[in-house]
């Protein structure tokens, strides 16, 4: 936790606007280091208070994730909805340490909601890591979802073939064999069906082996790409970050 706390509370100081902001920041940190039940209490406060940046928010939740406090689970899962890459990357990482059984379902939610395709990479991720019952179905469901010619998407349906590969769940065979005809999925699709006891030979035998077509250039997704447990250090933020979740009908965290 300790370098991930470092490079949030790295990125932070570059929003500070003021020298309120500042004494702000550094009483967070005080906070952090305390790490008392006090300190919690008033971290939990934080998180409801009223006109309190986004950033404060965003420490007091990361702090509390990690301390397995239920009291940050929906300042965190708004984040993980949030349209800025590096900030869920930071939900997710102290999502998948904070031990609240509604995690799964609400990454599963985020993922598989097609509205929200742009920003699912990280719960897609996260579902991954917490292995949870949801898992599975999710990533099947946002898989199949993003098998179409020219998606925009494919780094989110690279992670779902990475993550059911790292499952290990059987269910994912037909999904993986579908993927294996997309050339940018390919060679991860192939590598998952492996995991699985799946060999080449038996995917081509069911017509499902890539026919060798050259993927047509596709638009990127603005998404940042590191796993989240490394947020990624001077990340920049999307513009108008601090205002909302963007298009697609998710909620920004109030101000």
């Amino acid at each position: 936790m300790e370098d991930e706390f470092h490079e949030l509370t790295d990125r932070v100081r570059a929003e500070l606007r003021s020298p309120q902001d500042l004494i702000a920041y550094e009483r967070l940190l005080g906070l952090a280091r305390k790490n008392s039940p006090a300190g919690r209490e008033e971290l939990a406060r934080m998180l409801v208070a009223v006109e309190r940046p986004l950033w404060a928010r965003e420490i007091a939740a990361f702090i509390l994730g990690c301390a397995g406090d239920k009291r940050a689970f929906e300042t965190l899962v708004l984040l993980l909805n949030y349209r800025d890459p590096v900030r869920c990357a930071t939900a997710a990482y102290a999502l998948a340490r904070l031990g609240d059984p509604r995690t799964a379902r609400a990454a599963a939610a985020l993922a598989t909601n097609p509205l929200r395709t742009a920003y699912a990479l990280h719960p897609v991720r996260l579902l991954a890591e917490l292995r949870a019952p949801q898992s599975v179905p999710a990533l099947i469901a946002t898989l199949e979802r993003l098998l179409t010619p020219h998606n925009p998407y494919w780094r989110v349906a690279l992670a779902c073939v990475e993550g059911l590969g790292a499952l290990g769940d059987r269910r994912a065979v037909p999904a993986l064999t579908a993927a294996v005809a997309h050339p940018r999925l390919a060679a991860a699709a192939a590598a998952s069906l492996a995991r699985l006891g799946v060999h080449e030979d038996a995917v081509a035998e069911d017509g499902a082996e890539a026919d060798g077509a050259t993927a047509a250039a596709e638009p990127g997704d603005g998404q940042d790409h590191r796993p989240y447990g490394r947020a990624g250090r001077g990340a920049g933020r999307a513009p108008g970050a601090e205002r909302g979740a963007g298009p697609g009908g998710g909620e920004g965290l109030p101000h």
